[in-house]
């Protein structure tokens, strides 16, 4: 058969529909805690794209393997099926967002199927259906009853393209775009329902340390997004400069607080500064040309250096009693803290930049402890940049001599308006969107009980018919909004928001495990037992908003007893992004390439084996049509190297060679295992291809031909052989269904059980670098000498006694190794030779690595001697040291033999 391919197609219809009829991926109700994989799921736009080929496949590869490790399998696959694209593109086609979703999961749906990925496509859901949304609704209302859901008229972020609002965390970069269209986002007053999220900051914030499954990377981005900061809120009396000249009203804007991490360095505050929308900055603004100047046009919150105006106010410290001018800055935030802040220039870069421009004092007021408990500490030099570690306080009256943290805790005493005060990064979570394709909140508004909750028992509150209109289409769904108080039976209007998709996939995962429930969201005696998550996969973009949502969505829903754990996932893997030429694939940049091409012409496992072989599966990597080649024609070698072997005409012998080659399998497994098992499974694939790859030498050295391998050992083979198309299962699926049938395997793939070393595999790291050694130094000697046709390669193995310096070396800590190896007998009486590789064990330390003991590495190359002949062409011998010449015995070290080569 050709290596440029095979009937991929013929293949995978064949054992998928073998799949279909066997169930094969079902995970029954009453299997007991069973390994839970999950990708994200997808938005259905219509289209696999490469990013979901890689999730997707990274999830099936290690359910797979879960399941022939023993293991049930809970592998479940949905719809992230509501949102404002679907709503948008049936606008466009004078449709409905309905047809329109449905249609695209049904082409997604068979796209996924063709790619072999084992769903239970049983416990499949979908968001945009009542029967979902439903519990959506139901969940609302149990927080409104846990005081957990609050209505407010609130400062929001809205897109004026995508008409609705945006949460905090869908506002990206420094220019503040909207995350679906990089619009720029606009600030409006709306009437919003919030989840309060910010009620399990603390807790959010202080089980990320328990997520040893997560990446470090998303861990910190969560802790950066909730944002704790412990420090203190201080008064400070602002009032016009000029006091003589103002009136008594015009004199005192009253008590401005300020939230400062640092009250220790309150005594070199020097100047205070508001945020240009704070209601005095405003104020100003309407009063001072150049301060509504400096609001309106200058002020660049996101610029690389801080700007202000001066006001003509003064500040009163209220640690020293001294007036301080009052700035409008841009790096003054609303939203940040309160608004308001003490300047400290001398220990903070920022406020150091600013007064340095403004022309304000710059006076240090904590000096760096004194190395010598009797020194007096020295106020640094803050001229050129400020001084920002916690230390010992200077110019600070009475408090001069106390530490940092000490004097944080006797000034918040002693200020009468300092009081110790914990703030957030994060916002409650607001949810409501001004759009039609999405959950209906689940609420009537009636004006004499105002908002009123809609009962359980009318829900769900289904979506009327698509209205295509500009703005909220709910809005112009007149019948459907009018409806009757549930409280007082008198007329009323519902709620014409709709619910943040990000909702529906804050608690999807539960749903699967119950999804045809009708009287409750999920099964809550199955969600113990088979939550949480155990391998969770997907993109780093969600994780800020979509973990930690879920995450506190779990913990709201644990305290109303619902669930046993407090955390969704318990291992997390961020996958790296397919690029193209380092580029990011992209539709707009014309640069995509679509699965579906790949699979109609190479086969779905060679696009899940180069994608799965070509990084680590947190790494991004280039998509290569070459490398895609190369993956088809090694499918295309492993299936001739099957087909070709006919067990009953092999009568190769069970020699050193077929102990090699044995061995060699053991070490595939157990390392292959062992990257399985981590999700390192690039590293996993390159065993499974380097066995077949030592298949295929040895059956070209065993003399055995395409037709039959008849000079191979047939049970090292066929072992050998069926542990590779095992080894290979997880990934490339179809195929090891085909060539596990054509060996004689019994029943699916899928379901065999995972291969297990047969022998003992400890010392199989050092047996291969021996032997890579060995090949190597061959090569080399060749190479260098010019040798075109060697007669004879002599491999010679290093003595007892080096082996044992070798292994006193790397047991020793002595600072003189080689008179601690003089005290053993064996080695000092070899004189010159022991003090020469005494001196080279010495030198190489801290690289030593263990070797074989002399017998076992004695035995590994005789083992391994026929790749030696069969790369070079020529009779190979092991010898023992004291079988060879001295001159070339005294070359041989423990894991690198002398190599001796005769022209």
């Amino acid at each position: 058969m050709s290596e440029e391919g095979y009937d991929h197609a013929a293949v995978e219809r064949r054992w998928q529909a073998a799949w279909d009829d066997a169930d094969a991926y079902r995970t029954p109700d009453d299997v007991s805690d069973p390994t839970y994989v999950l990708g994200m799921y997808p938005y259905p736009s219509g289209q696999l794209h490469m990013g979901h080929v890689r999730n997707y496949t990274i999830t099936d590869a290690y359910a797979r393997f879960r399941r022939m490790a023993g293991d049930d399998v809970l592998h479940p696959m949905g719809w992230d099926a509501f949102g404002l694209p679907a709503e948008n593109a049936a606008k466009e086609r004078d449709t409905n967002p309905r047809d329109w979703t449905l249609d695209c999961i049904d082409t997604m749906r068979g796209q996924m199927e063709s790619m072999g990925f084992g769903y239970d496509w049983d416990r499949e859901v979908t968001t945009c259906t009542p029967e979902y949304y439903r519990w959506n609704q139901w969940l609302f209302s149990r927080f409104h009853d846990e005081g957990l859901v609050e209505r407010e008229s609130a400062d929001v972020n809205w897109c004026p393209s995508c008409e609705t609002v945006l949460a905090d965390e869908q506002v990206e970069g420094d220019d503040e775009l909207c995350w679906r269209c990089d619009t720029p986002v606009e600030e409006r007053e709306l009437e919003q329902w919030f989840l309060k999220i910010t009620e399990y900051a603390d807790e959010l914030l202080d089980d990320i340390d328990d997520l040893d499954g997560w990446p470090d990377s998303v861990r910190q981005m969560q802790r950066n997004w909730i944002g704790r900061q412990e420090g203190s809120h201080v008064d400070f009396e602002v009032h016009a400069a000029d006091a003589s000249e103002a009136s008594e009203e015009q004199r005192s804007y009253g008590s401005v607080t300020a939230f400062t991490t640092r009250l220790d360095t309150i005594y070199g505050a020097t100047f205070f500064a508001l945020a240009p929308d704070h209601p005095i900055s405003q104020e100003l603004a309407d009063e001072d040309d150049a301060v509504r100047e400096f609001v309106e046009e200058e002020a660049d919150p996101d610029g690389d250096e801080p700007n202000g105006v001066e006001t003509g106010l003064t500040a009163t410290n209220p640690a020293t009693g001294e007036e301080v001018p009052v700035f409008v800055a841009d790096f003054v935030l609303s939203d940040v803290g309160t608004g308001a802040l003490m300047g400290v220039p001398a220990h903070d870069t920022r406020d150091h930049d600013f007064a340095e421009k403004m022309g304000v004092d710059i006076r240090p007021v904590v000096a760096p402890e004194p190395s010598d408990g009797d020194e007096e500490p020295e106020a640094p030099d803050v001229s050129d940049a400020a001084y920002t570690e916690d230390g010992v306080l200077v110019n600070s009256g009475e408090y001069d001599g106390l530490d940092s943290a000490a004097a944080r805790e006797a000034l918040t005493a002693d200020i009468d308006s300092a009081e110790f005060h914990t703030q957030y990064r994060l916002r409650d979570w607001g949810i409501s969107r001004q759009r039609y394709w999405g959950t209906p909140i689940p609420v009537v508004h009636c004006d004499d009980c105002g908002p009123v909750m809609v009962p359980d028992e009318d829900l769900p509150v289904e979506l009327p018919e698509f209205i295509n209109t500009t703005g909220n289409p709910l809005d112009a769904a007149e019948e459907w909004k009018q409806t009757t108080c549930p409280d007082c039976g008198g007329d009323a209007v519902r709620d014409t928001d709709t619910m943040d998709t990000f909702v529906d996939s804050s608690w999807y995962f539960l749903r699967y495990v119950s999804p045809d429930l009708a009287d409750a969201p999920f099964d809550v005696e199955r969600a113990n037992d088979w939550m949480p998550v155990d391998q969770y996969v997907g993109g780093i973009e969600h994780a800020v908003m979509h973990l930690l949502y879920s995450r506190f969505i779990t913990k709201v829903v644990a305290d109303m007893d619902m669930l046993e754990h407090r955390e969704p996932f318990t291992n997390l893997l961020a996958q790296g992004m397919v690029q193209l030429e380092g580029e990011k694939m992209s539709k707009s940049k014309g640069n995509v390439v679509s699965p579906q091409r790949i699979v109609e012409e190479y086969g779905a496992d060679t696009a899940r084996l180069f994608i799965m072989e070509a990084a680590q599966p947190e790494r991004a990597f280039d998509w290569s049509e070459e490398g895609v080649r190369s993956t088809n024609r090694f499918l295309a070698r492993l299936k001739e190297t099957v087909e070709s072997f006919d067990p009953d005409a092999a009568d190769g012998d069970a020699d050193a060679v077929a102990d090699y080659v044995s061995s060699e399998t053991d070490a595939a497994v157990d390392v292959a295992t062992s990257h399985y098992d981590d999700l390192t499974f690039n590293t996993a694939l390159r065993e499974a291809q380097g066995l077949v790859n030592t298949l295929r030498n040895y059956r070209e050295y065993a003399g055995g031909e395409a037709d039959g391998a008849d000079g191979v050992h047939a049970e090292t083979m066929q072992r050998g052989l069926e542990t590779a198309v095992k080894l290979l299962a997880p990934v490339t699926p179809h195929l090891s269904e085909e060539l596990y049938d054509e060996l004689g395997g019994d029943g699916l793939v899928v379901d065999a059980a995972w291969p297990e070393p047969q022998t003992d595999v400890s010392g199989a790291d050092e047996r291969r670098r021996l032997v890579e050694n060995t090949r190597e130094d061959v090569r080399q000697i060749i190479d260098v000498a010019g040798i075109d046709d060697p007669e004879r390669i002599d491999v010679v193995v290093a003595p007892e006694w080096k082996h044992r310096a070798l292994e006193l070396a790397m047991e020793s800590d002595a600072d003189n190794l080689i008179s601690e190896l003089m005290q053993e007998p064996e080695i000092r009486e070899q004189g010159d030779d022991a003090a020469s590789y005494g001196q080279d064990l010495q030198a190489e330390r801290e690289a030593l690595q263990p070797a074989l003991p002399p017998e076992r590495e004695h035995e590994a190359l005789e083992e391994a001697a026929w790749l030696v002949e069969r790369e070079f062409d020529a009779p190979v011998r092991v010898l023992r040291a004291e079988n060879a010449d001295d001159d070339v015995a005294r070359k041989a070290e423990p894991g690198r033999p002398a190599i001796d080569i005769e022209e």
